[in-house]
This record gives structure tokens, sequence and C-alpha cells, in this order.
């Protein structure tokens, strides 16, 4: 079958998953069930304010997991040290390898769903896809078919992080990953998600995440986004962190021609901690849309954002966050910080903090900042030997590194940095 053959994403019913649970395939058709049936966004609609209808035409691309397999070459560029690595191509399992410690699960997910279903079963898409794209995330599930499952039992640490690289190629075809990973109490990980793009075809990446942080354990998780500038790429972040436990998701985007992103965080359990981290250098005329809901739902809990823009050119970002505090979610601490560097002024911004408490003896603020490189601060470099072009790369740079640093791991920051490097260097 060639790819020419094969059936929009949006036109017809996807096939279920072969060998998966029965409760797996009921999941799949009543997902394609509220595809069709959930309404389209909308600009009545709050949560695509500002946002790129345009962008949401998808018939085009058809399912890349069905497509002709082909050779494929990317540039792989990741962590030296790492205690699993995986890959997949058009959401086929192309490689992997694994060094992990005694009880840790960590498998594609097709096979997860045969070898440990009922596991799967208990977190798989828990969460609520409130921040405008619930009609995506159905799409998602229903053309799921594969991703990476990673369960780390009570009390073991993973000490290297784990890479999955999300390969897209050929031209208008679409993936549909999905990482789900799961930390019992006092448990810890680190897990890196790529996407990249082999060749220059136009591709669509719809990417769902569950991670569900147990009692007092530590999950991290990274996202790399470097697809080519004709693709785009919907992700969907739900984080559960519960009882005393530490989430952090940190994303940066420096590809696609259009990235929404829609990260959720629930802090569910006294003395939880989430971190939210994003760092976005679009550059021509790249546009990142951003959503954010920090749900405190427990007392003593404290969340912190902290997202960044680097703007270029006409390009454009959108941010639109909220904290929710619920009634009886004391003492809750939570902050979110939306701050954009303007280096032409060509760009646009949009941003919509907010907050919802509906408890007492809290601390909580939000805010938005813009500026651009004045004037002076250039000159002062300039005075010291530095180029003008080089002087405003180093402090867009400056910029980024304060993002970077809090992901907390020296190897993964160094990585980060190196594509941060990259970026800059195709900018005129």
């Amino acid at each position: 079958m060639t790819t020419l053959e094969l059936p929009s994403i949006t036109a017809e019913q996807p096939s279920t998953l072969a060998d998966a649970p029965q409760w797996f395939t009921d999941a799949q058709n009543a997902a394609w069930q509220t595809y069709l049936d959930s309404p389209a966004p909308s600009r009545k609609m709050e949560t695509w304010r500002f946002g790129e209808l345009k962008q949401l035409d998808f018939d085009s691309f058809t399912p890349a997991a069905f497509a002709d397999s082909q050779d494929i070459d990317v540039a792989i560029s990741g962590l030296d040290e790492t205690s699993a690595q995986f890959i997949f191509t058009n959401d086929s399992l192309a490689h992997a390898e694994a060094d992990l410690p005694d009880g840790v699960i960590c498998l594609p997910l097709e096979d997860a769903l045969q070898q440990h279903p009922e596991l799967v079963e208990k977190h798989f898409m828990k969460g609520d896809s409130k921040l405008g794209s619930a009609k995506f995330a159905a799409l998602h599930k229903a053309h799921l078919s594969n991703g990476l499952f990673v369960y780390v039992p009570k009390g073991v640490e993973v000490v290297k992080p784990i890479e999955v690289y999300h390969i897209l190629a050929g031209d208008k075809l679409a993936i549909f990953p999905h990482t789900l990973i799961v930390t019992e109490a006092n448990a810890k990980v680190t897990v890196v998600d790529y996407f990249k793009s082999a060749g220059d075809g136009a591709g669509l990446c719809i990417a769902m995440n569950d991670l569900i942080a147990g009692p007092g354990s530590q999950l991290n998780y990274s996202a790399i986004q470097d697809f080519n500038l004709s693709s785009k790429i919907i992700q969907i972040n739900n984080t559960t962190a519960e009882r005393d436990s530490n989430a952090k998701a940190f994303t940066l985007n420096i590809g696609c021609a259009w990235a929404r992103n829609e990260s959720l965080s629930l802090l569910s359990g006294k003395g939880a901690n989430s971190d939210m981290l994003s760092l976005n250098i679009p550059s021509g005329e790249q546009k990142f849309d951003q959503r954010t809901f920090q749900h405190h739902a427990a007392p003593h809990t404290f969340s912190d954002l902290l997202y960044k823009n680097t703007l270029y050119d006409k390009s454009k970002t959108v941010f639109s966050g909220l904290i929710t505090v619920d009634p009886g979610a004391h003492f809750t601490d939570a902050y979110q910080t939306c701050r954009n560097l303007l280096m032409d002024d060509t760009t646009e911004i949009n941003s919509m903090p907010g907050l919802q408490i509906s408890a007492d003896q809290v601390k909580c603020s939000h805010g938005s900042t813009a500026s651009a490189i004045s004037d002076e601060e250039i000159f002062y470099l300039q005075a010291r030997g530095i180029h003008p072009k080089k002087a405003r790369q180093l402090i867009a740079r400056g910029f980024c590194v304060e993002v970077i640093e809090r992901i907390g791991n020296e190897a993964l920051e160094a990585l980060v940095l190196s594509y941060v490097d990259a970026k800059f260097a195709t900018i005129a």
C-alpha cells in the first residue's frame, strides 16, 4: 500500500491496535466518535483566543504508521549516557536498548498493552484535556499505535535518563506518539522526548503525555521539539503530582511552522510540588501557542511556572495560563511568569495570565513581561570588542539560560543549550 492510497486521518475511522486488550479497543472506538461529535475550535472559545485556527486543517494528512517503510537519514543529537534509548520512526519502533534496574518496566506502548494491560489501563489518559484541544486528544487516542510506557516501582531510582526519539519521515504524514510515565512511592526517573524530522516533508504530530508522580517520588520530563519548518505539532501534557512528590516538565520549541502546547498540572496530594518550564525561540513566521493550567487540589502544595520566549522576525507567541486553587487547598504557593524578549519590532506576543482562588492563606502571583534589547546593552558589549550581532546573540542566550538551569541535570542542560545555540546560528 502506498501513502497516496491511505485515507485522511480525519475522514475514516482508523483500525484499532492489533492484539490490544478489549478495553483499549473500546477506548479507541469511543475516541473516534468523540472526535466526530466534538465541535471544532472557534474564536468564541477562550481557549483559542489569539489562536491560529487556520492551522487546524488536517484533512490532507494520512497516518504515518501505515505508510510505506523507507530508509531514514536523520542526525540523532542526544545524551552521551542513558539508561535506555528508543527510536520510533513514523510511530514504528526502529531501535531499542536498555540497561535498567530490576523491576523497572520500559516498553513500547504496544508491547506494554499486551504484557501489562491492567497497569496501563490504570493510568492511561485519565487527565482532562480542558485547554482547548479535547477534539484532537480524541483524534490522538483513536489513531494511537505506539509510544513508550515507563513504570518505576517503589523506592527505585533510574540514575541515567531514558531517551525517546519520535522521527517523522515523508510528506503529509501524521504521527500520534504517547508517553506514559508512572513513578511509585519514592522512585525517581528522568525521561527525554525528542521530536525530529527526516527530510523536508510537511508533517503533523499530535502527541500526548501522562506523567504520574507517586507519593514522595521525583519525575523529571523534558521535550525537545525540533521538527522541520513545514511541520505542525499539538502536544498535550498531563501531569499529576501526588503527596510530597516532585514533578518537573520542561519543553523546548525551536522547530515547526506552528506548535501548540497544552500543559496541565494537577497537585492532588498534600506537599506536592510542580515545576512547569518552557523555552521557545521562534523566528521567520513561526507561531507558538502555549496554554497552561496549574490546579491545586490539596493543601500545602507548590507550583512554579516559568515560560520564556525569544522572538525574531515576524514570529508570534501566545501564552494563556491559569492558576486554580480549590476550596480547602489552603497554604498553597503558586507562581506563574511569562517573559518575552523581542528581538525585532515585527514580532507579536499575546499573554493572558490568570488566577482563580477559592482558599485562604495562599501565596499566588502571575505576570507577563515584554522587553527588547536596548542600545545601551549593545554599546556596552561593543565597547569590549564584541560585534553587534554577536552581542545580541549573547544577550538572548543569557535570557534563555535561566530556564535551562532549572532542568536540574547538567548533561541535559548542556544538550538543551546546544540546541539553542544551533537555533541561534540559523538566524540572520
